[in-house]
This record gives structure tokens, C-alpha cells and sequence, in this order.
């Protein structure tokens, strides 16, 4: 009479622990899989979008055959993900490496403009991170027309949901680290955005593994917010790439 008894006991604690091995699996290593391998192949190099600009002689027009070309028309924009900035204004060594490899591309010829999409509304007086970004980048020979401000990036998701509804942009290649990029391409992807992803990666950091682990919990985040359809925290009127990035500027 005992085997039933402790049958009766142990199957509620079974069918718990079964339930929140698969609430695990779906809440925590789904959301990670499924947006770190459906972005994998959108990675690339700059020597890879390099060759992406270049015409081949075919593509010319008559006449032209031979002649060597580049064209601004293969991507919208370079989008350069926000990070840390120092109290004097300096970019942290991670955002450095950001903002280095966005200049890179744009002399490359990659595309026409840059967009720094980061956070100063959580405090407008002390911290701000695009204005920062874009002093760099005018540092390093970048024309300032051609640098656009996103005031309120402020989450991966909103600088993506900004991206094509405040910039229109429909092709675009996106900055940070590695790890970074699987969620930002996947938050690209939901708006319809075709997005390449290059890896700002240089240095290890001894607290490269804290990103990590805070990265798959944003994951999670952002396939809540991209199945629910949310909006940014911020809305703006419209911003067009064809006019000088300086009107984005709070310097202005």
C-alpha cells in the first residue's frame, strides 16, 4: 500500500520539474538559438563589403568597361552602436573599437553616412554618448555632415526600431562586438531591415564574460519586444539621410 502512496507524492514534484525544464528551454535557450544562428551568416569583414562596392565591368555602362568605380549606393548607413563614454568625454576602449571600425567603413566606401545611435536621456546634462561618438569620428577626418546623431538609442532595440522608422533606412551595416551583434541583426531583421554585422572585436576584457551573460538576458528582452510588436521609448519625426547629419547635432 506504501508504492501508491509515495507515487502520489513524488508525481506533483515530477511534473513541476518537467514544466520548468521546458519553461527554461523556451524562455532562456530558445530566444538565444534562434537569434544567435539566424544571424550567423550575416557577418561580415570589411574586405567582404570592400568587394561589395566595386562594379564589374559588365555592371558598367557602355563605354565604362574597365574603368574602376565605387559606389556609396550599397548601404544606407553605417550604424555604429553606442557604449560607455568617460567623464572628460573619451570613448571606453570597447566603444573605441566601435567608432574605429564605423570610420574604417566609411572610408572604405561602404556607405555615405554614419549614424551613432546611443544613450543620453537618462541624464542630458552629464552623459552623452552620441555627441561624443561624433566628436571622435570628426577627429579622425569624418566630414560632420555626414555623421547623424541618434539621441534616444537608448536599448539595442530602440536604435533598430529608430533606424527604420525615424531614418528609413533599408539596408544597413551595424557596429559593436561580436556578441552584441546577433541582437542587433535580429532586431534589424524584424523591421524588415537588411543588416550586415561587423565585429568590432580587439581587445579581451576581464569582464567580457559579465557582457555575456547580461546579453543572453537582453535576447530575451528583445524577443519579447520584437513579438509584441513594441515601439521605441522615444518617437521622433522623420530624419532623412539626404540632408546634412549637422541637424542632428545638439551643437547646432
Amino acid at each position: 500500500m506504501t508504492a501508491p502512496i509515495r507515487w502520489v507524492v513524488k508525481s506533483p514534484v515530477t511534473f513541476l520539474g518537467v514544466l520548468l525544464f521546458v519553461l527554461l528551454v523556451l524562455v532562456i535557450i530558445v530566444p538565444n538559438f534562434v537569434e544567435v544562428t539566424g544571424q550567423l551568416r550575416n557577418l561580415r569583414t570589411v574586405s567582404e563589403l570592400k568587394d561589395e562596392i566595386y562594379f564589374l565591368d559588365e555592371d558598367l555602362p557602355a563605354g565604362q568597361e574597365g574603368a574602376s568605380q565605387t559606389t556609396f549606393g550599397t548601404y544606407d548607413c553605417i550604424m555604429v552602436l553606442g557604449a560607455g563614454v568617460r567623464p572628460d568625454g573619451t570613448p571606453s576602449p570597447m566603444l573605441r573599437e566601435r567608432l574605429d571600425k564605423g570610420i574604417e567603413l566609411y572610408f572604405a566606401g561602404v556607405a555615405p553616412k554614419i549614424l551613432m545611435s546611443g544613450d543620453n536621456q537618462s541624464d542630458r546634462e552629464t552623459y552623452n554618448e552620441v555627441e561624443n561618438m561624433r566628436r571622435y569620428c570628426i577627429a579622425q577626418g569624418v566630414p560632420s555632415e555626414d555623421i547623424f546623431c541618434d539621441h534616444a538609442g537608448i536599448c539595442t532595440y530602440d536604435s533598430a526600431y529608430r533606424l527604420y522608422h525615424v531614418f528609413g533606412a533599408h539596408r544597413a551595416v551595424v557596429v559593436s562586438q561580436q556578441y552584441h551583434l546577433y541582437r542587433a541583426l535580429f532586431d534589424c531583421a524584424s523591421f524588415g531591415i537588411e543588416a550586415v554585422g561587423v565585429p568590432a572585436d580587439v581587445e579581451e576584457y576581464p569582464v567580457k564574460m559579465y557582457y555575456r551573460l547580461r546579453e543572453a538576458a537582453a535576447r530575451i528582452s528583445d524577443m519579447w519586444k520584437v513579438l509584441t510588436r513594441q515601439n521605441a521609448t522615444y518617437l521622433s519625426e522623420p530624419v532623412s539621410f539626404d540632408q546634412s547629419g549637422d541637424v542632428t547635432s545638439w551643437e547646432y
